[in-house]
């Protein structure tokens, strides 16, 4: 069979920012899903001090994808290459590197490079990762950019907050209640609409319609990933509600030896430029942290309580 045809792709940016922080953001990779608008979630296992294995979940033209790669990397050299060694169709093979050059004033140059093949060489595969490969990697030079710029910028707009629950019931009962979230419109009073589809095994795209205390709703898009021999499921919003640009979070369950310690967590991001359309011109980012934890953890207050009773119900064990 022959061996498919190798394309290349190079993106570049100029930052106003040092090299080595610029790298510590790349090399960081579990938190590229605060960073990396396409990242939805990442899995990293050390292999030793200069190596690493990603499995990583991200959206490519509109589609969730999920692969493994390994990473090199070179802190001296201030380069990161990989090599995807699980791909998904209709990628055959992917490799390249992020390199990083000084220049004058405490500036650098971030460099993205590719190399890929399709299945098959199919022409309109070709088309497709091509587009994908270019459309992300503007979208992360541009999220490594905006974040090293402007690092302070962030130091008030994210925040992190969890709420939990005991519950003295079977984990596969607690676990399949977050899991089939399809389910959802039935069992929880908040959520008025819930899309679901698969589109591939462990994963989950939503598109869930919420209705807030004081009757008014909104939509929000979401990707999970469901992890069922840990009892985890984490999530990205790829589509927030006006006061966020951010919202990742993850349902766990923990065994206590005096039941289960059901946690949902969140991390956010506030939307300060949306601040006064919503909350009006005197509100602060305060302000809207305060209404958006009201709101979340609202929400997943409520999901957790019912997933108790579901759990603790006599037929659930």
């Amino acid at each position: 069979m022959p061996t498919p045809t190798s394309h290349r792709a190079v993106h570049g940016t100029e930052i106003d920012a040092p090299a080595n922080r610029v790298y510590s953001l790349i090399r960081d990779a579990a938190e590229w899903p605060r960073y990396f608008t396409p990242t939805v979630h990442v899995e990293r296992t050390e292999l030793d001090a200069r190596s690493e294995r990603l499995r990583i979940w991200a959206t490519a033209n509109g589609e969730v994808k999920h692969w493994t790669s390994h990473r090199t990397l070179d802190s001296g050299g201030l380069r990161v290459r990989f090599r995807q060694e699980v791909c998904s169709p209709p990628v055959a093979a992917m490799s390249g590197e992020w390199v990083l050059r000084e220049r004058p004033g405490g500036r650098c140059e971030l460099t993205l490079h590719h190399t890929f093949a399709a299945v098959d060489d199919r022409p309109e595969d070709v088309e497709w990762i091509t587009t994908a490969t270019d459309r992300n990697s503007r979208t992360e030079l541009a999220n490594v950019k905006a974040l090293v710029e402007r690092p302070e910028s962030d130091t008030e707009l994210l925040f992190s907050f969890k709420d939990s629950e005991t519950v003295h019931g079977p984990a596969e009962a607690v676990y399949a209640f977050l899991a089939e979230a399809g389910k959802w419109p039935d069992r929880l009073p908040h959520v008025s609409r819930l899309d679901l589809t698969e589109p591939f095994d462990g994963a989950q795209v939503m598109t869930m319609v919420t209705r807030t205390n004081d009757g008014s709703e909104h939509t929000t898009e979401s990707v999970r990933v469901c992890f069922p021999g840990e009892r985890r499921i984490v999530y990205k919003q790829i589509g927030c509600p006006p006061l966020m640009t951010l919202h990742t979070g993850e349902w766990s369950i923990r065994d206590t030896g005096d039941g289960l310690l059901v946690t949902s967590q969140h991390t956010i991001r506030i939307n300060e430029s949306a601040i006064p359309g919503v909350l009006g011109a005197d509100a602060t980012v305060a302000d809207a942290r305060a209404r958006v934890r009201a709101a979340v953890g609202g929400n997943s207050a409520a999901t957790l309580a019912l997933a108790r009773r579901f759990a603790e119900a006599p037929d659930a064990a």
